[in-house]
């Protein structure tokens, strides 16, 4: 394996950009000042998950089973977290990064999998899938290097670049950057699955 690290710094303004582009697809609102909302904004203007188009300004963001329990896009993500009994962990004062995959990349599972994983006595298989998609650390889309990064589950995914998209093992990052109070949310399109599973 070979080893790597990460020099985290802000996100520049072109992949603020992009990321709000690429968010807004996912149901996160915008807010006026240009920060993207994991759960929208309240009369003071805080908004619950914040990436700023501003580098230099990071909005007061909730956690990232908070940024994700707020958008349908992650409801199945949530409802396995949950399952997992990994809410209070990823609501944990980390920081982590996670590759968070949508509704639609559970459904693309074959038929059965996501039920029979959500069954209680599963319950550590569905952790180790879950912990695959976390790693130690806020890593942003623009501090990620090709190569094999450690995950929370132990085993190592692959993170390759190419034509300026991000792909983990055989999943692409579709959305970047999504600030949490304890972490960033990387939005993939499939379920990764550690080895050996």
């Amino acid at each position: 394996m070979r080893s790597f690290s990460f020099a985290l710094t802000p996100v520049n303004s072109a992949i603020a950009v992009a990321a709000t582009i690429l968010v807004t697809s996912f149901g996160l609102p915008v807010l006026a000042d240009g920060c993207i909302s994991g759960k929208g904004s309240s009369a003071t203007g805080n908004s619950a998950g914040a990436i700023a188009g501003n580098p230099t300004q990071v909005a007061t963001a909730g956690t990232i089973v908070d940024i994700a329990a707020s958008n349908e896009s992650f409801s199945t993500l949530v409802q396995a977290v949950q399952a997992a009994g990994l809410v209070e962990t990823l609501s944990g004062e980390g920081p982590f990064t996670v590759f968070a995959p949508t509704n639609e990349a559970f459904a693309a599972l074959p038929e059965g999998t996501l039920e029979t994983l959500l069954k209680p006595e599963n319950r550590e298989t569905l952790r180790r899938v879950l912990t695959y998609h976390v790693v130690a650390g806020a890593v942003m889309s623009s501090d990620i290097k090709p190569g094999e990064v450690a995950t929370v589950e132990g085993s190592s995914v692959m993170l390759q670049l190419s034509d300026g998209q991000v792909k983990v093992n055989d999943a692409t990052v579709r959305a970047a950057d999504i600030q949490a109070s304890n972490g960033v949310i990387h939005v993939i399109d499939r379920v990764i699955l550690p080895p050996n599973l």
